[in-house]
């Protein structure tokens, strides 16, 4: 296999953002700063979304439930995610990238590459310019991020997890087999759990030992395509461009229940994770031609059927009708967890289509809706569970008074008298621990005050710049 040409200079940066959501939170929360944090889900199947280094100084993870994460971690302060909040976070992060280049090839909301051949580095030479790029964005997000550069994107992304937390690493040339052959071959792209035990059986570890198997060995214990790629990833060679934009291919929601559900009853939270999944839709395109519905039994087993339209459409009927199909397709003899719902096929230009509701129905009514109830939440409302397991509204994107239902950990509120603050926890006794502090402020008292009495509103998120943010969705 000829070796591809490859950049002279470690000129593509990857730039990542250390805890994310918890970084945001603690950034904006003074009173969580050095503390350990969790982001995530907070009923009894929460899920953790992203968890500071405190935290996971601790043995929590991402993706870890909420409840071992507690177990693990008792003295963590819990909260929802605010998607708001890290979008905002996110832009500020990217607009340091896009100072320097326009070839910015985003990979999620809180990392990217960046190509810089074009920029002439100065007497510090690449790690200037890897310090100064991760200075930047540190002085215009104001949370932590770490720097990794190289002359491929396989060695940047690799070179900003050796620089975490909130360092910077760049790999010369002629330094990629002293960074490269020691690390595990976990490190490495395409390899997951299974090729990784299956390489252990060759006596596969390391890089090192990878770099040593000849290419028909890697092909014949892992397949063409994945043998092939490692033989490529073992020797560096990564020769893919920086993409200046990335067309998304989907945009979806699923929610796990406090308790399994069980036919018709499955059936019936699809008008509300439908809804999650449109406000995504929205922000990516608005149309679609393909929607898959995600059904995980309780045993763990998961199921996809999917429904595809003539074209494109931004018509929620069609879609939500589509949505009902797929569902209908799937048989339903076990207990359910896990409802999702995904759009395929996205595409900014859509067709109008037909109303496909049976005569009579209200338009636009999820198919199985019942007569003089809403097929979904309302406009700008979330969806989450309630004592029974059902989905319900509440306040995440609801502004307003606030009632101790709503009051999830996390949420933003204002008092005329005590000023911004964010929600702790709920108490039994329908009053709500409130800790009132802003970023600008400093950290804050908290206190506890009943929201039947007191004039206690839920507000929107800041932004990096302290203003508050619009609503999303």
């Amino acid at each position: 296999m000829t070796a591809p040409r490859m950049r002279p200079e470690p000129s593509i940066a990857h730039l990542d953002a250390d805890a994310f959501f918890a970084s945001v939170e603690q950034a904006q929360r003074p009173s969580l700063r050095g503390r350990p944090v969790l982001v995530g889900g907070t009923g009894p199947r929460g899920v953790v979304a992203a968890a500071s280094y405190e935290a996971r100084a601790e043995g929590v993870r991402s993706a870890m439930s909420m409840e071992s994460a507690r177990r693990a971690c008792p003295r963590a302060t819990v909260v929802v995610p605010r998607f708001d909040a890290y979008s905002a976070f996110s832009e500020r992060i990217m607009s340091a990238l896009r100072e320097l280049t326009d070839a910015v090839e985003p990979l999620s909301i809180d990392e990217a590459f960046a190509d810089l051949g074009a920029l002439r580095p100065g007497p510090d030479g690449w790690p200037g310019v890897a310090r100064a790029l991760r200075e930047r964005a540190v002085e215009r997000a104001g949370v932590p991020v770490s720097v990794g550069m190289g002359r491929s994107k396989l060695v940047a992304k690799l070179a900003s997890a050796a620089a975490k937390p909130a360092g910077v690493v760049v790999v010369a040339p002629d330094e990629e087999d002293a960074f490269l052959l020691p690390m595990r071959v976990r490190s490495l792209w395409g390899v997951g759990p299974v090729s990784a035990e299956r390489l252990e059986k060759i006596g596969v570890r390391t890089v090192e030992d990878l770099r040593g198997q000849p290419l028909d060995t890697l092909t014949m214990v892992l397949g063409e395509a994945a043998g092939t790629n490692l033989f490529r990833v073992a020797r560096g060679w990564d020769d893919r461009p920086v993409a200046e934009t990335r067309e998304r291919k989907s945009a979806g929601a699923e929610h796990t229940f406090e308790r399994d559900l069980h036919g018709a009853e499955v059936a019936a939270q699809l008008p509300a994770v439908t809804h999650q999944a449109f406000a995504r839709l929205e922000r990516h395109g608005g149309a679609a031609r393909t929607v898959t519905v995600k059904v995980r039994f309780a045993g763990f087993t998961t199921v996809s059927r999917s429904v595809t339209l003539p074209s494109p459409t931004a018509d929620r009927a069609a879609l939500r009708e589509a949505a009902g199909r797929a569902l209908d397709l799937v048989e339903l003899t076990e207990p359910v967890r896990l409802l999702g719902v995904s759009f395929h096929g996205l595409s900014e230009h859509a067709q109008l289509m037909l109303d496909l509701a049976a005569p009579g129905a209200a338009p636009g009514a999820a198919p199985g809706a019942a007569p003089g109830t809403d097929a979904e939440p309302p406009a700008g409302t979330a969806a989450e569970p309630d004592d029974a397991g059902a989905l319900r509204p509440v306040a995440r994107r609801r502004r307003g008074r606030l009632r101790h239902e709503d009051a999830v950990p996390g949420l933003d509120v204002q008092h005329p008298e005590h000023g911004r603050g964010w929600i702790v926890r709920a108490r039994d006794d329908g009053r709500v621990a409130i800790r009132f502090e802003t970023a600008a402020t400093g950290p804050g008292r908290q206190r506890v005050l009943d929201p039947a009495t007191e004039p206690i509103e839920l507000v929107g998120a800041l932004g990096p710049d302290g203003q508050e943010l619009p609503e999303a969705g």
